[in-house]
Formats: structure tokens, C-alpha cells, sequence
């Protein structure tokens, strides 16, 4: 099965958009996507060099932006922004490189017309780098 492009869906582009494909999506429920990090990101230069790491931050907004994903599919949030409201419990795992894929999956836990909560994690090779409790608001585009 094959999803919308993320640039279709999402308000975020280039170098700003952290996700390469979805996967799965579970309308108002759930998705996967997998962002394909290749060693040109202009992040992986500074971060640090001789030592390439992917910033917990951006593991964070890649979730993120998985969760925008899944709340754009619903109609009520058709003309919103869905914007950070909060990040808890964030854990990060394991060092993500250059040459890594990582495996985004974003589970909604509350969703109502002006905002919600939702978890999600990230791996890489079936290893968790990083999860976090993400809350957001909608606010008018």
C-alpha cells in the first residue's frame, strides 16, 4: 500500500522535513515511516566532527512530524498547524550515523479538536534510539 508523499501532507520542507517514506498509517491511530539518513545532512557536519551523530532534538522532531502526519489525515484538522505543545519522557538509546535508516512509529493517545498526545519511538536495525511522549496544539494556517 502505498501513502501520500510526507511534503504532500506536512507544512515542513527541506532541510526541515525528517521523514523520507511512510510505511503504514492507521487513521487517528498510528503510523511508520522510515527517514534515510545519509551522511550529507548539513547537521552531521558540525555534530560532531570526526563523529557524525544524528541530535536527539531532530530524533525528536522526526516523530514529531510523524504525529503531524497522522493528525493532517484527520478532517478536522484539514486547514491546522499542528504545533509542539510539549515533549516528555524523551530517552535516547542508542548513537544514530550517517548511513543509518531510521524507523519512526508515532501511536496517538488522545486526540480532540485542538490538540492531543501521542507516543513514539525511533530505531535503528530493531534497536531503540529514542522515545518521547509528544503533545501538540492546532492552531489556524
Amino acid at each position: 500500500m502505498t501513502f501520500p508523499q510526507p511534503a504532500n501532507i506536512l507544512p515542513h520542507r527541506d532541510p526541515f522535513l525528517f521523514i523520507t517514506e511512510i510505511t503504514d498509517l492507521q487513521k487517528n491511530e498510528s503510523a511508520e515511516a522510515i527517514w534515510v539518513l545519509d551522511g550529507s545532512e548539513y547537521f552531521f557536519q558540525g555534530h560532531f566532527p570526526g563523529r557524525p551523530t544524528l541530535p536527539g532534538v531532530l530524533m525528536c522532531e522526526s516523530i514529531a512530524q510523524l504525529g503531524a502526519y497522522v493528525v493532517l489525515q484527520d478532517n478536522r484538522f484539514k486547514d491546522k498547524l499542528p504545533l509542539f505543545g510539549g515533549l516528555e519522557n524523551a530517552r535516547f538509546r542508542q548513537q544514530v550515523i550517517p548511513g543509518d535508516i531510521l524507523t519512526l512509529r508515532v501511536e496517538v493517545l488522545r486526540l480532540s479538536s485542538r490538540g492531543g498526545k501521542a507516543y513514539g519511538e525511533a530505531s535503528v536495525n530493531g534497536k531503540l534510539a529514542c522515545s518521547a511522549d509528544l503533545m501538540f496544539v492546532a492552531v489556524e494556517r
